[in-house]
């Protein structure tokens, strides 16, 4: 459905990898022009370029970890240890990407000798087109799958990633996209009255986790743990939890600015 060769090339374009460079790509010189009012240029390019190997590696590390241990079955990756490693064939967790980069952040905090919490605050504004691009590429990729619906915008995906019917589905990876796409403009447009550190990381984490406990109930369980099973509240509503009280601790957290 959504596979198109390159020109001259005559390669498949692969969606996610290439949504997932562009959102990574466009975070990267909004934080610079976020960060140059405060030092300069020249600075804001040097604190970039140091956070952004720490985040791409967070994001990638912490969501392949994510994956394994909340979505798939971890007896098949003791039988086959080098399994984690293929992250081309799929296997990225969202909770477990974000839970990467904050642990990265800390750690080049440590290198820049700049607050944590600050550098969570300048990150997190563009943080929200890479989650809205990612969104894009799963949609493409026809993957974290909606729910069957016979809404008018229901989408007939013609491969499903976890081989169930062709049946027409909720668009929640669109729903997420759209989400993280005006939340960027509205943090944007309000981060100068979250002045206190870690207001605008927190409030973007409420925000988003927020929006993705109620998505939650659009969407197919992924968990092999729960598919299948009734309970109470999804894997990702579970993850999204703690991730709603950092947040809140975040914007009641006494930092010096």
């Amino acid at each position: 459905m959504f596979n198109y060769n390159l020109p001259i090339l005559g390669r498949p374009i692969l969606w996610y990898g290439f949504f997932f460079a562009l959102g990574f790509f466009i975070a990267y010189w909004i934080a610079i022009h976020m960060l140059k009012g405060e030092f300069g240029k020249k600075g804001a390019r040097h604190i970039v370029d140091k956070m952004m190997l720490y985040i791409i590696l967070g994001t990638i590390i912490g969501a392949r970890l994510g994956d394994i241990l909340f979505y798939q079955d971890i007896s098949d990756y003791i039988h086959d240890p080098l399994a984690v490693f293929r992250v081309w064939e799929g296997g990225l967790a969202s909770h477990g990407g974000v839970a990467g980069v904050i642990i990265g952040i800390y750690l080049c905090s440590r290198k820049l000798k700049i607050s944590w919490i600050r550098l969570l605050d300048f990150i997190a504004i563009p943080t929200c087109i890479v989650a809205s691009c990612i969104r894009i590429g799963n949609f493409f990729n026809q993957e974290i799958l909606g729910k069957p619906s016979d809404l008018p915008w229901a989408v007939l995906f013609g491969h499903p990633a976890d081989g169930g019917g062709i049946l027409p589905r909720h668009p929640a990876q669109m729903y997420e996209a759209v989400f993280y796409f005006l939340l960027f403009f509205i943090l944007y447009s309000v981060k100068g009255y979250l002045k206190k550190p870690g207001r605008v990381a927190g409030a973007f984490l409420i925000s988003v986790f927020t929006f993705r406990f109620f998505i939650e109930y659009f969407k197919v369980e992924q968990s092999v743990y729960l598919a299948g099973e009734s309970t109470l509240f999804t894997m990702g509503q579970v993850l999204s939890i703690p991730f709603i009280f950092f947040g809140i601790y975040l914007c009641l957290h006494k930092c010096r600015r």
